[in-house]
């Protein structure tokens, strides 16, 4: 009975599922892409003075302090920023300013899931832009879906795969009825991390940058993300956020985080070096890897038993994603591997250790 009150958009769809978050200790925990490390002690002198302050105030409902500190990582003025609540908030005011329902949004496959439960909710169209399998654009076959989009997402480094793609790439996926939004989460891991070059480029108009502080800020527990674009469409998704979007903490919170880029940029940094010791240790196990500019890599084996060994992980208290995306390929075929987010580097060498175990055990068997 009561289901005949839902809206048939959200009854038939399965939602998003985020990875696994064991609320117990004693787990390597490398399955979510947090970052190791602790955020900047700036915060936490500013968390601690917003509590003790007048939180029974509404916050500022343009978080002008934080959008103009936010502008100033990009050279750019507070107005071509919007703050938001998490860069998945991001996503959702893009769906709600741009796309009516029955129109088409795209993004590339595998990817970010996310992109298609929100198009589901907005009752729009989604279609998937298959990748080669070097995790290239094959640009003449997505054209057609590309001409007909009103939104296209594209994270950039990619999820799973840790790849960047060239801003020329790019800047032919923007389509030419609607907007091309580079979901840039991990865009700090970079070795050479954007600044906002896209939005100077020819087309650049129509081209949204959204960013989180989960991630290279050590964020993940405040919601806190921001959308950078040209003013006069930040001027109109502003017109469909929340009121109070952003909390006094988490406003605090980012824009202390902001306003130490050495502690941000010294953990990256750190990360960087990480990732290319795990890749070049997964290698030697028999891995394949992608070369990631981000805080994970994708790992796969020629023999396919990744679930398996994700089990096997699991069971030793060591959590990575399995991941498994059917139909990802033009012509078909399924892809699936594990997603490693970058630890510190005793966590590493505890997941390293547990791999090689469980690789051994299987040639002796």
């Amino acid at each position: 009975m009561t289901a005949s009150f839902i809206r048939p958009d959200v009854r038939r769809i399965a939602g998003y599922t985020p990875g696994e978050q064991p609320q117990e200790s004693g787990w390597i925990k490398l399955n979510t892409n947090e970052n190791p490390y602790p955020p900047s002690p700036r915060v936490v002198a500013a968390l601690r003075e917003a509590v003790e302050g007048r939180l029974n105030i509404y916050p500022d409902p343009l978080a002008r302090r934080f959008a103009a500190k936010a502008g100033e990582l990009f050279g750019l003025d507070p107005d071509w920023v919007l703050p938001a609540n998490g860069s998945d908030e991001n996503l959702t005011i893009l769906m709600r300013t741009f796309v009516d329902p029955g129109e088409l949004i795209a993004y590339p496959y595998p990817s970010y899931i996310l992109y298609e439960t929100l198009a589901d909710l907005q009752g729009a169209a989604h279609e998937r832009l298959p990748l080669r399998e070097d995790w290239s654009w094959d640009h003449a076959a997505v054209r057609n879906v590309i001409e007909r989009a009103k939104l296209v997402f594209v994270p950039n480094p990619n999820s799973p795969s840790g790849n960047r793609w060239s801003d020329d790439d790019l800047l032919k996926l923007v389509p030419p009825r609607g907007v091309l939004v580079v979901d840039e989460a991990y865009g700090d891991f970079c070795d050479s991390p954007h600044r906002g070059e896209l939005l100077r480029a020819a087309g650049g108009e129509r081209i949204v940058l959204t960013r989180t502080l989960s991630k290279s800020y050590s964020l993940a527990g405040v919601r806190m993300g921001f959308a950078v674009a040209r003013p006069e469409l930040i001027a109109e998704m502003r017109k469909v956020k929340d009121s109070y979007n952003c909390d006094s903490l988490s406003l605090a919170a980012g824009l202390a985080a902001l306003d130490d880029q050495g502690w941000m940029q010294e953990h990256a940094g750190r990360i960087r070096r990480t990732r290319a010791r795990l890749t070049a240790r997964l290698r030697e196990l028999g891995f394949a890897v992608v070369d990631s500019q981000a805080n994970f890599v994708w790992a796969t084996r020629a023999d396919g038993r990744h679930r398996e060994i994700y089990e096997d992980l699991k069971a030793r208290r060591v959590l990575v994603r399995y991941m498994h995306f059917p139909d990802a390929r033009a012509g078909g075929g399924s892809v699936d591997g594990l997603r490693i987010t970058v630890g510190t580097d005793a966590e590493i060498d505890r997941l390293l250790e547990a791999l090689s175990e469980i690789l051994a055990s299987a040639t002796d068997s």
